[in-house]
């Protein structure tokens, strides 16, 4: 497949194809009685494929942006997580692994609404996907081994093992988050964080976080 500036494609397959190829791959098949009877079938192993999603969300095929965002929300809906922790792509027909440098969406718009424990916070992800942070969309903070900075995510739904698919909330977003926060004691230690969904979120250190987010 090829991808030029303006994100067209070429050539076959998951890892080349045309859009139109592209579309029909991807679009969930309703299984007719006879393939229920059998089960699903396994996709074929494609190995690792030419694509790369970088810590700002930008999706890259073969080193170059894949420029349309209806593109970008087609690969995104097929995209799975692996119980190691890593990507995949996955048609009906056939799978492959990509390199994601950090989480693979970023949550770029906040929403909020209520106050204090029936505040709920809406996310929206760079290809629009809203979420609102709670049991099911938890909020978590990762920190750097090196450097200790810590970087906020929300989870956007479940991988195959224990490790999930989430956004990375950007830094303008956890401005907004810092803003709204508030102390609570977790566990015996008073800490600052949000409410949304009935649950608590710790923001940790909030200046920190809002440096590296």
């Amino acid at each position: 497949m090829a991808v030029n500036g303006a994100g067209e494609f070429g050539d076959t397959g998951i890892a080349g194809m045309s859009e139109a190829a592209a579309r029909a791959a991807l679009i969930p098949l309703t299984p007719t009685a006879q393939e229920t009877r059998r089960g699903p079938r396994t996709p074929v192993e494609c190995g690792d494929l030419p694509f790369l999603i970088r810590r700002d969300g930008i999706w890259l095929y073969r080193g170059s942006p894949i420029g349309r965002k209806e593109m970008v929300c087609l690969f995104a809906s097929v995209l799975k997580r692996e119980a190691d922790g890593s990507f995949w792509l996955e048609t009906p027909a056939e799978r492959g692994r990509i390199e994601v440098e950090d989480a693979p969406f970023v949550a770029v718009e906040l929403d909020w609404r209520g106050a204090e424990r029936g505040q709920k916070l809406s996310f929206r992800t760079n290809i629009d996907q809203i979420v609102t942070a709670g049991p099911d969309h938890p909020i978590r903070i990762a920190y750097d081994l090196i450097t200790c900075a810590p970087t906020p995510y929300i989870k956007l739904r479940d991988g195959k093992g224990r490790y999930p698919i989430e956004a990375r909330i950007s830094r303008a977003v956890y401005y907004e988050l810092a803003a709204l926060a508030e102390p609570h004691v977790v566990l015996g230690r008073r800490e600052c964080g949000v409410w949304s969904g009935g649950r608590f979120f710790s923001l940790g250190d909030a200046s920190a976080a809002a440096d590296d987010a």
